[in-house]
């Protein structure tokens, strides 16, 4: 798996707070004035900025290319449907021969698991070698097949991803993905490392809360609204040690 970003907005502090500013003033010198302020009241400004309506988030985006990962994780991550646009690998027309593979979850080191990818293999060569086209023998690909896309999103949808695919009950890779997501960002925008979060952190309150096999409720039991700043830089701290936790899912949770 690598995630790199590609591009993401260079003013984005400026145009956060342009954007918000423009409720009341919408001149393009309020563009000049914004530019013009000071670090310390950029920063001031940008804090409002986000802890009120998430409007203005929308005009920052960042794109990236996100390799080596399987088709099974990219389907979860397309129905991501607000503020995003995906560009991926196609199938259709891209020989799959010697194609990679994921190992997730205790596949990982299965002998079992690596015949089965050898068996398909085989049989995607051959339905080629039959004169079998591509777009047809794709049919026997495996759903962890290694595959890459490249996602653009804004920071408002961005946000709402890491609330729901930092938490431990995202699959494992579902997890590394988004934690490295979010380390590329914040190498250019550290000042959204406390939104970078899952919910419990976010907003105090746990979006599955028949989920009990989640190392947070154990670690921070109980109500967590409202939450105390130091709290929140413990709970931060917590989170980013304990690393991915791979969680089984059952069907009944």
């Amino acid at each position: 798996m690598k995630i790199t970003l590609m591009d993401y907005t260079k003013d984005a502090v400026e145009k956060l707070i342009f954007t918000k500013r423009t409720r009341l003033n919408m001149t393009p010198d309020s563009w000049r004035e914004v530019v013009d302020l000071s670090p310390e009241e950029k920063e001031i400004e940008l804090n409002y900025v986000l802890t009120t309506i998430g409007s203005s988030l929308e005009f920052v985006d960042y794109m990236f290319l996100i390799s080596g990962v399987s088709r099974a994780f990219t389907h979860q991550l397309v129905r991501h449907r607000v503020g995003v646009a995906f560009a991926q690998q196609a199938q259709r027309v891209v020989n799959m021969t010697d194609f990679d593979y994921i190992e997730t979850g205790l596949c990982k080191d299965n002998p079992v698991y690596h015949e089965a990818m050898e068996r398909i293999s085989y049989s995607y060569q051959d339905l080629l070698a039959q004169g079998v086209s591509p777009q047809d023998a794709r049919g026997v690909l495996p759903t962890n097949i290694a595959t890459n896309i490249v996602m653009k999103i804004n920071l408002r949808s961005l946000m709402a991803m890491a609330e729901v695919r930092l938490c431990y009950r995202a699959q494992g890779e579902y997890q590394s993905v988004m934690k490295a997501m979010a380390e590329e960002v914040l190498a250019v925008h550290p000042w959204l490392k406390k939104k970078l979060q899952p919910c419990c952190i976010q907003h105090g309150y746990c979006l599955f809360p028949r989920f009990l096999d989640c190392p947070m409720k154990e670690a921070y039991p109980g109500e967590l609204t409202p939450i105390p700043e130091s709290r929140i830089n413990d709970m931060i701290h917590f989170y980013d040690n304990l690393g991915v936790v791979e969680f089984q899912p059952t069907g009944k949770r």
